[in-house]
């Protein structure tokens, strides 16, 4: 008789849970997944699909006033907010269950209710007791507001996906690519927008010159970025809302929307009852494995607060299913993995930022570009394009590349297998461009950067 119930229980039902489950069964468990509220977690619901969906919608205002440059007649269309809605919806729905078929197709039984440690080896869900040999946390993050008067006249990311009405003016509090995205999607789809962030520089974290210029860019599409500004207070005035910052400033908006971060989901999991470790900021605890202080449970994605990205959590899945239930064990390096931002325009990235590049190398070259991208040639719009490239001299190899431009994620996705492999400079110059392209100028920059910039100094 087994001594309980299954193998593995998962609770949570995103990327990050669903892949592990389903390799877990490939290699011969018995799993059990939950979820409390839709499958396919925070990407898929209420996440990266629905919002590059909008991000789509956003940039056809662009795309329409590009191509009386190209001899096509001016076209005056009527953007209608509940189509998109309606649209999106439809198309959610559809990955829902999409994601019901993958767990039943490959035997994970479904709980679509929430789950509770009871003790290290026992989950209540759905008014059942469960056991399993292992449990998995996988139960992502969710957005935070700060404890200020009037927060409740407020929506975070969750609810911009469902709104009834669009609004004609926003104001988007924060400067992470959450708020840059919808910063975007705002303002192409017709609002006027504020983005008010308390920081020196949008997208803290990201290479400098990077944010320098997505910020100059967005300016130029009309958001008006406030940096260094601060929200003291939010009143409900009329129809509208009234933002007050800490300078005194008032500024009157339909709605406001917080992109202010996101914590883990270890609240009421029972994670504490059980001893599982917790750091300063609620994220679990886990080794290079995913495995907690609390030997046979585990976890993955943005409940651990590592790197809060879709298919990392996809592949820390992997990884634990393959640990655990093929006996090979395999860790993330999380070096290299690209990643982007879906602004306007937007932004590509794959390895070290140049400031985290010189922490870590005793000397780099750095090559940088900036164009008008073709296109723009004949539309006459005043965008332009980055790109940059990072090498550790000692050698030679690429570090870091960074791009903010059309099609950056695409582009750049291509660039973070040649950092996998350990691509060199050399070897990005042997390399022969696709012209024309924007793409060819990360193996066309020949001049040094820092150099010629130590040149001009002297």
């Amino acid at each position: 008789m087994a001594k309980f119930d299954y193998d593995l229980f998962v609770i949570g039902a995103g990327s990050g849970g669903v892949s592990a489950s389903r390799r877990a069964v490939a290699f011969g468990a018995k799993a059990m997944i939950c979820e409390e509220f839709r499958v396919g977690g925070t990407c898929v619901i209420r996440g990266c699909v629905p919002k590059k969906l909008f991000t789509y919608a956003a940039h056809f205002a662009e795309d329409f006033e590009d191509a009386v440059g190209f001899g096509w007649q001016q076209a005056h269309p009527m953007f209608d907010w509940p189509t998109l809605i309606a649209n999106k919806d439809a198309e959610i729905d559809r990955l829902n269950g999409i994601y019901i078929r993958m767990l039943n197709n490959a035997g994970v039984d479904l709980v679509e209710d929430r789950g509770v440690l009871v003790d290290p080896h026992t989950v209540e869900v759905g008014g059942k007791t469960i056991t399993a040999e292992t449990i998995l946390v996988a139960t992502g993050a969710a957005p935070f507001r700060p404890d200020i008067p009037g927060i409740e006249h407020t929506i975070t990311s969750n609810e911009a996906f469902h709104l009834e009405e669009f609004p004609h003016r926003a104001i988007v509090v924060g400067g992470g690519y959450i708020a840059v995205e919808f910063a975007g999607i705002f303002n192409g789809l017709g609002s006027q927008v504020t983005q008010l962030y308390r920081g020196e520089q949008i997208l803290r974290g990201f290479d400098d010159d990077v944010r320098a210029m997505l910020a100059e860019e967005i300016g130029k599409k009309g958001i008006n970025l406030k940096v260094e500004s601060q929200v003291e207070r939010i009143d409900k005035v009329g129809q509208h809302l009234e933002v007050t910052l800490t300078s005194g400033e008032t500024i009157a908006a339909e709605l406001v929307m917080y992109a202010t971060g996101r914590n883990p989901n270890t609240k009421g999991v029972g994670l504490e009852d059980v001893g599982v470790e917790l750091d300063d900021k609620g994220a679990i605890k886990v080794d290079q494995f995913s495995q907690t202080n609390v030997p046979n449970i585990y976890a993955i994605g943005d409940v651990t607060n590592r790197m809060n990205l879709t298919p990392v959590a996809i592949n820390e899945g992997r990884a634990f299913a393959e640990t655990l239930y093929a006996k090979q064990p395999r860790s993330l390096d999380y070096t290299n993995v690209p990643h982007a931002v879906f602004s306007n325009p937007s932004v590509g990235v794959a390895g070290l930022s140049e400031a985290r590049a010189r922490q870590l190398y005793e000397a780099v070259d750095i090559y940088k570009s900036t164009f008008k991208p073709m296109k723009h040639t004949l539309t006459g719009r005043d965008e332009r394009t980055l790109m940059k490239l990072i090498v550790d001299v000692a050698s030679d190899r690429v570090v870091g590349v960074h791009m903010v431009g059309p099609d950056a994620a695409e582009i750049v996705q291509g660039m973070g297998i040649a950092l996998v492999c350990g691509a060199t400079k050399a070897q990005f110059d042997a390399t022969i461009g696709i012209h024309p392209s924007a793409a060819e100028e990360f193996v066309t920059m020949r001049e040094k950067f820092v150099e010629l910039e130590a040149e001009a100094a002297e």
